[in-house]
């Protein structure tokens, strides 16, 4: 019997005469160019991708301080949302819509106020502007109002203690307090009256934070984004042979940031 042929639909394709005598007419040289050439545009391609990326959508950043324990560990890596609030154009005071607003509660990552060399922070927001401020015997009040912060943790709440870098509330009293005779400390101090574009942050380690008690508000401007995510935890004070590896908390590991 006689074979039937099947037809396929399919074609194959012939390389134009001309573009295999150009391909073979390529030396080494010219073939290894044209390699190197090809991976230098993915690669710029993929480093354009990754800085606006990390420009104006998430960044990361390491937990390397106490003062938000026990919401947030040393060793906490964090992914940050830099949308959330609307990232800035780079050298510029130009600042993108953000998908919200600074709110109280939030916990924010911040460049600081004064020591602009320094890793951003990351502190909790408790006061808006134009809020009344005040803490006495370590317990906060926003507007007259005693705030039950179920997330701060108290390690030495009998410590209470003066220091000469809370006299710049001097400037900011309410009406009714005695600048004269007024001595504020870590738990005592207020109440003091928020300006407009500036927030009252805290670390939840209320104990061990220095925070806007200490040098001030936070001009809105310096509030750069807010964690999400906690992506990858270990222990630092293990004294073990590689931490990273062998002190994982992977109970830690996908918890959100509240």
């Amino acid at each position: 019997m006689a074979k039937r042929r099947v037809k396929t639909g399919l074609r194959r394709q012939r390389v134009p005469r001309g573009a295999q005598r150009e391909d073979r007419s390529r030396g080494p040289a010219q073939r290894l160019g044209r390699w190197l050439w090809d991976w230098a545009k993915s690669i710029s391609v993929a480093l354009l991708l990754f800085l606006l990326i990390r420009t104006f959508a998430i960044e990361t950043f390491t937990i390397d301080s106490g003062s938000m324990e026990s919401t947030l560990l040393v060793g906490d890596f964090l992914v940050v949302n830099k949308a959330a609030y609307g990232a800035e154009l780079p050298f510029t005071d130009i600042r993108l819509p953000g998908l919200g607003t600074p709110g109280r509660g939030d916990v924010v990552v911040l460049e600081p106020p004064l020591d602009t060399w320094q890793a951003p922070y990351v502190k909790r927001i408790v006061g808006l502007p134009g809020e009344r401020l005040a803490m006495r015997a370590g317990a906060l009040y926003v507007n007259g109002v005693r705030q039950h912060e179920r997330y701060v943790q108290r390690i030495e709440p009998a410590g209470d203690y003066y220091d000469r870098r809370f006299e710049w509330q001097r400037g900011y009293l309410a009406p009714g307090v005695e600048v004269a005779t007024y001595k504020p400390t870590r738990d005592n101090w207020g109440p003091i009256r928020v300006p407009a574009g500036n927030y009252f942050v805290m670390g939840d380690n209320r104990d061990n934070s220095e925070d806007s008690r200490h040098w001030g508000f936070v001009d809105r401007a310096l509030i750069k984004g807010r964690p999400l995510i906690i992506y990858y935890s270990f222990d630092r004070s293990r004294l073990r042979l590689v931490p990273w590896l062998t002190e994982v908390r992977w109970e830690r590991i996908g918890d959100l940031i509240q």
